[in-house]
């Protein structure tokens, strides 16, 4: 079993809106926390993070699907939030992250999932949806992509990819909060971040050991690093969901120069019965700026479908 650093449970007391009772599923000896919140009978809400984020993106979001009769699951990647860091920066791969979350589906065997997807969440979510798509209902798809030979990187991220590099400015800067920060008030046009918010994105991490996670999410992007990042299995499953016949749900975060409308109206043409919600004034964290309206279209499309 790889090392591990274990974040201790008062980094995350007093998180606003982050109330949920902690759930741990052990992952061949590794700790992989989740949130589960709602009827253990119900429809489940998938809720897949990305980078640098974790479960508490999407507290805004739970209680109102919760009452809306759905059951919301929101796990932690290893070596994020809650979850266990392990500190061998080798050891990430998105191959590993998409197994974990394969192996949590399958042992609270959950079945009739909505999976949302944002960011790396994207590779990761919609991987579990083609492996297993006896177990997924529809899918709701936020700024993010799959890789694929025909889709073309925006400079933004080719500059993300290099500033985590050893020796450049976020490698050596360790920041996570910030990097929220940064982006969101950025994009969404914001003056600025409660640090409250900033305080919850540092919380599950304590010095540069416990960073090798965020660091490694960047590090893998296909066209830096194609076997870190899954490249030829990202790109089946973009040819795979050209298959899928059950209903699709695009909610757009306008402001993102790395995921942009234009990318993410053209990924819902590949869908038949595809819809495509932009939220005007969202960026790429969209669940963060605008999660309650992001429900709100959500359930009209459902009652639509």
């Amino acid at each position: 079993m790889p090392e591990v650093i274990r974040t201790p449970d008062e980094k995350f007391k007093d998180l606003a809106l982050y109330l949920f009772e902690p759930n741990w599923f052990d992952w061949n000896g590794i700790r992989m926390h989740y949130v589960d919140e709602g009827p253990k009978d119900a429809p489940v809400m998938l809720c897949m993070h990305g980078m640098p984020t974790w479960s508490y993106l999407y507290r805004r979001m739970i209680p109102s699907l919760v009452d809306a009769g759905y059951r919301c699951i929101a796990p932690d990647h290893i070596g994020f939030g809650k979850s266990d860091k392990v500190i061998d920066d080798d050891w990430y791969t998105i191959e590993l992250h998409s197994r974990s979350i394969t192996d949590l589906i399958q042992h609270l065997d959950l079945t009739d999932i909505t999976v949302f997807v944002q960011d790396w969440g994207g590779p990761i979510g919609l991987r579990q949806a083609v492996d297993m798509p006896e177990r997924f209902s529809r899918l709701v798809i936020m700024n993010t992509w799959l890789h694929h030979a025909e889709y073309r990187y925006m400079q933004a991220l080719i500059n993300w990819n290099h500033m985590w590099q050893p020796g450049n400015m976020l490698a050596e800067n360790q920041i996570t909060g910030q990097v929220l920060q940064m982006y969101y008030t950025n994009q969404v046009g914001l003056d600025e971040v409660d640090e409250e918010i900033v305080k919850a994105y540092d919380a599950p991490f304590d010095g540069d050991a416990s960073k090798a996670g965020p660091r490694q999410f960047p590090r893998s992007l296909p066209f830096a690093r194609p076997d870190r990042g899954n490249a030829v299995i990202q790109a089946l499953c973009f040819d795979a969901l050209k298959k899928w016949i059950k209903p699709v749900h695009f909610i757009w975060g306008c402001k993102d120069e790395v995921f942009t409308t234009e990318w993410g109206r053209q990924w819902a043409s590949t869908f038949p019965q595809a819809t495509f919600d932009e939220i005007e004034g969202a960026g790429h964290f969209l669940q963060e700026s605008h999660g309650e309206q992001v429900v709100e279209i959500l359930l009209k499309r459902i009652a639509e479908e």
